[in-house]
This record gives structure tokens, sequence and C-alpha cells, in this order.
């Protein structure tokens, strides 16, 4: 379906007159999230950094938590583009405190920098696929607005976390200034993020995202899949997060491999598997052997995902192929 939409594609020049396809998805968009407006950009990366560019200025610092996706895996952009410092706050599976996000910010002192933003990730990546609760963020958003700092929502899964939760979308994203999704990742379209926030805020941000190269020709031709992605791909994900509860539970029994369940909130499953006594990429490359394809994030970790892709059978089957490598490599340990 989706490239059946991207071959009927309608596009215009989004960098001049407009591309009509991308009106339309950055119109849905908005409406779906309670937003004035969005920005179709080509990435989750792009849709943080835009924001971040918009909301600060140069020798700012920037709150968020330890181990959030922007500070590990965004290539550093905030400081190498946007000239930031970053002050990591600890959380408790990826959520900080409201109190702990006050303390955080910098006081009016001569030799401190002034902090400009506030970030939060919802679903967290690192911490399992776990979820800020609508009642979180809206404690961090009232410490925030007290002392006018902006607060941008790293939403790359929002909608795993208004699924898991419960909540329109939109109730989330009421508590932000600014969010970025992915069309990708569990909404299954090839590319593409969006940005969202005031109509303010997008004007602001577009110039951003020309001086990063993010503005398109003919960019109907991928907005077309996304606009696919957002009108039929939210609904399904609760069945993402059952296979995932069904993969933690079967992998938590294998001997030598361990999952902290409460954490197995959405559609991410990672796994300690320091009891199989080698290195997870090693565990990883067996794995792989077999068909199952996993990710290596930590020497102690692997991380698994469901997508629309992955059915209960796949499951069941990825589950068998862990049993068999970890007897195998405890066997070795034990000759």
């Amino acid at each position: 379906e989706m490239r059946e939409a991207m071959k009927r594609a309608r596009v215009g020049d989004d960098g001049r007159e407009g591309d009509p396809t991308v009106r339309e998805l950055e119109e849905y968009s908005a409406q779906l999230l309670g937003m004035e407006a969005s920005l179709f950009v080509v990435s989750g990366t792009m849709g943080n950094l835009v924001p971040i560019l918009t909301h600060t200025t140069h020798g700012q610092e920037m709150i968020l938590e330890r181990d959030a996706h922007i500070y590990w895996y965004e290539v550093g952009g905030m400081a190498a583009v946007g000239g930031l410092v970053v002050n990591r706050v600890p959380g408790t599976d990826g959520v900080m405190r409201a109190d702990d996000v006050e303390a955080a910010i910098r006081g009016d002192n001569v030799h401190f920098p002034k902090t400009g933003l506030i970030c939060v990730e919802n679903t967290h990546n690192v911490a399992g696929g776990t979820c800020w609760t609508v009642a979180d963020m809206a404690a961090v958003k009232r410490v925030a607005a007290k002392r006018g700092i902006p607060v941008h929502l790293d939403g790359a899964r929002i909608f795993n976390a208004a699924v898991a939760l419960g909540v329109p979308a939109k109730d989330i994203a009421a508590q932000v200034d600014s969010l970025t999704f992915c069309l990708s990742k569990g909404l299954s379209a090839p590319v593409g993020a969006i940005i969202a926030g005031t109509k303010a805020f997008i004007e602001a941000a577009k110039k951003k995202r020309k001086m990063l190269g993010g503005t398109l020709r003919q960019g109907g031709v991928i907005a077309a899949a996304g606009l696919v992605a957002v009108k039929t791909m939210v609904d399904r994900l609760a069945e993402d997060h059952a296979n995932a509860r069904l993969l933690a539970e079967k992998l938590n029994t294998i001997p030598g491999v361990s999952v902290l369940m409460h954490t197995v909130q959405t559609n991410i499953v990672r796994t300690g598997v320091a009891g199989l006594g080698v290195p997870a990429a090693t565990v990883a490359a067996k794995l792989a052997e077999d068909g199952v394809l996993v990710l290596s994030p930590t020497s102690e970790a692997l991380r698994w995902l469901t997508h629309r892709h992955v059915t209960a059978a796949d499951v069941d089957r990825a589950a068998t192929v862990m049993a068999t490598v970890a007897e195998r490599l405890r066997a070795g340990r034990s000759s």
C-alpha cells in the first residue's frame, strides 16, 4: 500500500510553492497531535536536532535523561552544530523526576551556562521502551514553565507510548512545546519523521531544516508512505506490544538470560546475557547464523524489537533459537 501511494503521490517543490502530499502529511500529523503545525524531515535525528537548534542559542545548556537517545546515538549534534553543553539527569527506567530536573536548572550565576532546553524521551529507548506517564511529563512541564524553559519531546515512538498508556497521543503532546516522531520504526514507513509545535515555532524550524540540508524538492514521493503510516499503523501497535511481552516471558525462562519484566511496556525487549559467559556481540552473531537478528548495545545486553513483520510464530522460533544458543554456550563453558 505504501509503495502504491508513493507511485501515485502528487508532488511539488517543498522549498518553493510547496508539495501537496507533504502538506497533507503535515496537516494530518498536527491535527492528530493537537498541535498547531508540523514539519516533515528525513530522519528522527534531524527531527530532534532541528528543534534543539530552534529553541536554543550557542553556549546554553540542555537538560536530558542520562541515557537519552539524543545523547548516545545522535552524533553529538547538539554540541557540534548547536554549541550546547549537556546536563544528564539520572532517571528511573528513563523517567526523570521533576524535582531532579528542577535541581539541574542552572541558577543566575556568571560562571554558569544558561539552561535553554529540557528534553524528555517517550518511549525511552535505552531503558527498554519504557513510558513516561502523562502525569510525569506534566510535572516536568510545570517546572519548565515556571522557569521559562521550553520542553522538547523525543517522541520517536510516541504512538507506542500512547497505546501502552491507553491515552490519545495529543495528551502526551500537550505536555511539551515541541516534539518529533518517526514515521519509520513501528509505523513502518521507509523514511521520515515529523516535528510538531506552534505555527511560529515551525516557521523558525524551517530555516534550521534548510541549514541542515533537509528541504526537499518532490518530497511527496516519501511523504505519501508517511501518510499511510500515520493513518493505518497506529492502532495495530498493540499487537507488537503483546508479541514483545510474549517474547520477554519466553526469554526470561532461559538459564543465563535475564529480562527486567517491568520494563517491557511496548515493543522493545532488553535481555541480559552476562550469565552465558561471552560478550553479547558473540551471542548476537550466533543468533544471526540461525536467522534471528538482534542488536548488542552493550557487552552484556541484547536488544530485541517486535514490529508488524514479526508474528507470534516468529516469537516462538526466536525464543527457541535463543534457548539453543544459550545451551551450547553454557555447555562450552563447562567443557
